[in-house]
This record gives structure tokens, sequence and C-alpha cells, in this order.
């Protein structure tokens, strides 16, 4: 009897932009303050991408890290897959970019939108390419460049978003790994989080001036998040059949410290045992998981064999869970 195959992590890796924003800086060109700001968000950094640094650049970086973390070699890849909702271009994908520059040439590569939750989305396609066979060692990367499509006036939502992007090596193992996903998405929801420009749609004159923006009801979006979340991670619990109690680690998406804390408390799991990172990167979106994975991996603080729960959540509305024994 052939044994069950998994997707294991063999190696993280991430990069952030050089340049930080702190919320004192922001409030010297937006009617905002460093207290406002982390009050309610529980942020007081980001970082922000330099003048012709693209979301390739900052996965490529991180892929490089995580395949050195994972021994893996550009010629083992079988498939690049990329969350991003800022891709350099339209076409070719970010993933064939990065493969192209990484000399991955040949493989498999796309891109995966989901918004915030383009990581797991990304993680999940992988996850079913390993276990069907079709691929043994995947890159995975989520990587965002938000910061060029925020409107600088808009104290709403200048001082939430960041660029950064985290990246992981799946490989195939008869151990265990990855043990389940689960996604979901409610595009009825669409104005409550979005950017109302597009190719089909069009770019209306005005707003070449501007450029893309990001439009968010920010409240209603709290309240979505907190219920899809908690949700999310309660099917995944029952799937498992396992308890919260049987989590060591949470990483949530890094949008809002309330969101997390909120989380957290819904699975009675103590704050040390939470991954936040978002004090100090913002909002990266589909970066912002495999970020926070790979800090906590090189810290020490994820060990081999630790069962760890991923979360994400994001406009579309998108959302969506990874349980996997590290």
């Amino acid at each position: 009897m052939s044994k069950q195959i998994y997707a294991r992590i063999a190696g993280t890796g991430s990069y952030l932009p050089e340049k930080i924003l702190t919320n004192d800086d922001l409030s010297k060109f937006v009617d905002t303050s460093d207290e406002w700001i982390t009050s309610r968000s529980g942020i007081r950094q980001r970082h922000v991408a330099a003048e012709g640094e693209t979301t390739s650049d900052l996965g490529y970086h991180a892929a490089v890290r995580a395949m050195e973390a994972a021994g893996v070699t550009a010629e083992e890849l079988d498939l690049i897959i990329v969350g991003t909702t800022t891709p350099d271009l339209i076409f070719p994908s970010t993933a064939c970019l990065i493969q192209h520059r990484l000399g991955a040439d040949g493989c498999a590569a796309f891109d995966v939108n989901a918004a915030c939750s383009g990581f797991i989305y990304a993680f999940t396609v992988a996850d079913k390419f390993i276990r069907s066979g079709a691929s043994k060692t995947v890159l995975v990367i989520g990587a965002e460049t938000l910061t060029r499509m925020i409107d600088w006036s808009d104290r709403t939502t200048c001082v939430l978003f960041g660029d950064g992007a985290g990246a992981v090596v799946l490989k195939a193992d008869e151990e265990t790994g990855i043990l389940s996903t689960h996604l979901h998405a409610d595009g009825g929801k669409k104005e409550l989080l979005w950017n109302p420009v597009g190719v089909s749609v069009g770019f209306k004159p005005e707003e070449h001036n501007v450029g893309v923006r990001i439009k968010m009801a920010g409240s209603e979006v709290f309240k979505y998040a907190v219920k899809a979340m908690d949700s999310v991670a309660e099917e995944t619990l029952e799937a498992n059949g396992i308890d919260c109690h049987d989590i060591d680690w949470l990483i949530p998406h890094q949008a809002n410290l309330r969101i997390i804390e909120s989380t957290a408390k819904r699975l009675d799991m103590p704050m040390d045992r939470v991954i936040v990172t978002v004090d100090k990167h913002g909002n990266t979106s589909s970066g912002s998981v495999p970020l926070a994975l790979d800090e906590a991996v090189r810290s020490g603080r994820i060990q081999r064999g630790q069962l760890v729960l991923l979360e994400a959540f994001g406009g579309g509305f998108t959302w969506g869970s990874a349980l996997l024994r590290y």
C-alpha cells in the first residue's frame, strides 16, 4: 500500500524594503498621530518599496532565502505560485518574472489573486499539486507593493498598509506536513474592500493622475473579518478532530491587532502563542502570513513537529486557513 504524501515546509524566507515609515513620519503629512494609529490597529511602522522596486523584486529575495533554507536549487522546482494583488505587470505573471530571475525556466509558474488571502490560496493550490503527485517541490510566495495604490491623503487607509514578501518551499514528504486547508469567498461584499478600477472595467481619465486607490469600509470589514476568522478556525479544528488547545502556534493575517486578539481569545490561545508582526510591518496583504511565519521560524519559536494554524482574510471577500505539522 502506498503511503500518504504530504506537502511539508522545507524552508522559509522573507524580504522587506529598506525604507521604514513610522507613524510619526505619517503624522507630518496626514492628520493622524502615533497614538491614533496604534490604538486602532496596533501598527507602529511599515516598510515602503523604493522607487523602481517591484513586487517581483521583493518576491525574488524572499524566494532565494527560502530556497537556501530548504537546500533547494532552481532546477529542482516543479512549480512556482505567487499570491499577489499588486503584480509588476498585467502579463506576464509575477511568478514568471521571478521564475526567470531564479533560473528555473521551464517549470510551471502562475499568480493567484485573492487579496490578503493570496498566500493561503496559493499554499492550498501547491498542497493539492504535491498530494496529487503532479509536483514534488513547489515554491510559494506572497508578495505585495500595496503602497503603490494608497491614497496618502486618506488617513483611514494610508496608515494601514505596507510592502513586503514571504516565501516557503514545499516538498513531498511521507511524514506529516500540511494536514488540511479550507478556502472561502463572498463576492457580494466587494465594495466594502476593493479597488474600483481595472483593465476590463477601465481606468477613468481622472484616475490616471491620482493612481489606483484602495477603498475600504473599515468598521464593516472588521466585523466580517472577525466572524470569518472564527468560523474557519472552527471548521479546521473540526475537520482534523482536534481541540483548540492542541495548536502550538497561531499565525493570523496581520491586518489589525484587535482582529488578531479577538481570534486568539476565541481559540483560548494566550497571545504569547500567537505570532504578531503587524506592529512592524503593517498590513502587507498576501505577504503577511509568510512574513510572520518566516520570522517565527528564524527566531526559533516554531520548532519541527509543532502544530501551526495559518489564517487570512481579504478583499473579495476571501478567507482561508491551513493547519500544518511543521
